[in-house]
């Protein structure tokens, strides 16, 4: 069973996270979405509130799961039983901080990490600027699926 881990923080969830979810569905038998807990962050919406807005995005998909973990990603990985972390890439920074982190993984533990492309009508999309458009009122909701909707 090829099982992955796609972990974040997803404050909130973008139309980029759910199209990089959404095509790796075939490439997976289970996908874990883990929101990694991080006391030291401020977040915009409450942990409950981004599981929330994962599930209702994904309540479609059986083979999508969405936890919360705290602690190493990998630990994480080895707890459930994944030999893959997905993680979707934007741009050319995304890909070398992303790939320190792949190899790192890689020499603590045999999991290897897949990176997907973000498609380019997403690829511009990031959690923080989706919470500055909100913070300024302004019209976020092509950036983010319906399940996110701040009142």
């Amino acid at each position: 069973m090829k099982k992955a881990v796609f972990p974040g923080s997803f404050d909130p969830i973008t139309l980029g996270h759910y199209d990089i979810i959404k095509r790796s569905i075939p490439l997976f038998d289970e996908i874990i979405v883990a929101i990694g807990i991080n006391a030291e962050k401020k977040y915009m919406f409450s942990l409950e509130e981004r599981k929330r807005f994962l599930e209702e995005s994904f309540a479609d998909e059986p083979s999508v799961s969405v936890v919360t973990y705290e602690g190493l990603t990998i630990d994480f990985c080895k707890k459930v039983k994944a030999k893959f972390i997905l993680r979707g890439l934007r741009n050319p920074a995304d890909f070398e901080f992303e790939k320190a982190i792949a190899h790192t993984n890689r020499r603590l533990s045999k999991i290897e990490t897949v990176f997907l492309l973000t498609a380019a009508n997403t690829s511009y999309i990031s959690s923080s600027i989706v919470r500055d458009v909100i913070r300024n009122g302004g019209e976020y909701e092509m950036l983010v699926p319906d399940a996110v909707r701040v009142k």
